[in-house]
This record gives structure tokens, sequence and C-alpha cells, in this order.
């Protein structure tokens, strides 16, 4: 092969890190299953981090007696498993976006790998974190922090997982968050014996999500094994 003065990228060893700052949920979504629809077998991973203005969003095999009292915050019905969670400001989400087939992952590979990507996240807080059986997602002691829901299509998969990091975690009661009632949810900022959530304002709990999506990142990054990372 001759290079003359350019040096051969393996797509399939590029990771492309997208940070997108605050968005409302639709948008993203519908961004994402265009990525996949559009995407061959050279199109790159990509990892979305963002945070969203607040919503519910309902999985595919969501039942309606698991939304309690939404009020004014809207609920989009989508493609990814599970049932209803709620995404607000000051949550870390991270869509992965990975052409699992050829990374030879399975589906159940990808949620461990996420779920671990989480714990270790985490731990780098001193926060003891793990996993359910029967419940997909992170827990500290008794509450959910973590929740995850893929989709895979064409051997490639989009949505990924939510970190509660500094949040308002009130509205996660007018739901029963991922279709169990009575599940208690909390921040990863209430679980740092430094710094209680009630001190905490808006900017500081801004730069702590921006300390643990980098965190987060690295995290992924070691686990999903790309060796060319891109990041705008």
């Amino acid at each position: 092969m001759n290079l003359s003065d350019k040096t051969y990228v393996d797509p399939a060893q590029t990771l492309m890190i997208r940070n997108l700052g605050r968005q409302d949920y639709v948008p993203v979504w519908e961004a994402m299953r265009r990525f996949t629809d559009q995407r061959n077998s050279q199109t790159p991973d990509e990892l979305w981090f963002l945070t969203h203005n607040p919503v519910f969003t309902q999985g595919q095999t969501g039942k309606a007696e698991h939304l309690l009292d939404v009020g004014d915050i809207p609920v989009v019905q989508i493609d990814r498993g599970g049932q209803v969670t709620y995404h607000g400001p000051e949550q870390l989400i991270v869509y992965l976006l990975l052409d699992i087939r050829r990374l030879s992952f399975g589906a159940r590979q990808l949620v461990d790998l996420t779920e671990s990507a989480v714990i270790d996240c985490l731990r780098s807080f001193n926060i003891i974190a793990e996993t359910r059986t029967k419940a997909p997602g992170v827990y500290v002691k008794d509450a959910k922090i973590a929740a995850l829901g893929f989709r895979i299509r064409k051997g490639c998969s989009y949505h990924g997982l939510s970190l509660n990091v500094a949040m308002d975690l009130r509205p996660f009661s007018r739901i029963n968050p991922c279709g169990y009632q009575g599940l208690q949810v909390t921040n990863l900022v209430d679980q740092l014996s430094w710094q209680p959530s009630v001190d905490i304002d808006a900017e500081s709990a801004a730069r702590l999500v921006n300390q643990v999506s980098g965190i987060m990142l690295n995290a992924l990054v070691q686990r999903l094994g790309h060796t060319n990372i891109i990041s705008e």
C-alpha cells in the first residue's frame, strides 16, 4: 500500500468523542438514529457526552402505570429497552454509538462493559457501587445511581447510560423508576463525604459533571480498546 505522506488510520480503531453540552432530548435521539442508519463498515464509533433538559423517556416495553404524576415534564416514547426514567440537568449522559459486531461484542457484553465503567468511575470518588442480576444499572447500597438502556440495530448500538451526578432527584418521585415501585435513587454528590449536596451551587455542580465526564471517558476507553481517540 502506498500511503505517500498520509498515515492510514483504521476506522475500526478510531473512537470519536463529542461533547454536546445541554440538549433537548428529541433532536439528539433523532440524530442517534440517523447516525446509526447511515453508518457503514468504515464509520468510526462515537461517544456522545451531554446533559438533557428535563424529560421522562419511556422504553419499548414501558407501561403507562409507571407514570404516576408527570406534571409539566414531557414524556417521550422511545426505542430503547426498559421502562421509564428521568433525565435532567446535572445528570451525565453518555450515548455509545458502537459497531458492536465489529468489536465482537454481544448485547450482554456491552451492558456488562458499561456497568463496569460506571463502577470504575465511581471508585475514583471512593464510592463503592454494584450491579444487580435482574435489574440493569448501577447501585450504591439500595439506591440507583446510574441507568442503562440500549437499542441494537444493524449490529450497532445507540442510547447508553445516565449517571446522576448532582441533579434534582424530585422528578423521580413522579414515576416508578425503571418500572420498580419505590425504587430509591441517589446522586454521586450525595455519596461524597466532603461535599453534601445541600451545599453545592449550580456552578459547582456543572464543574463536577465535567470532572465526572472526563473520568467516565477514560473508564470507557480502557474497556472498549480503541487506539485512536479523537475529541471534538
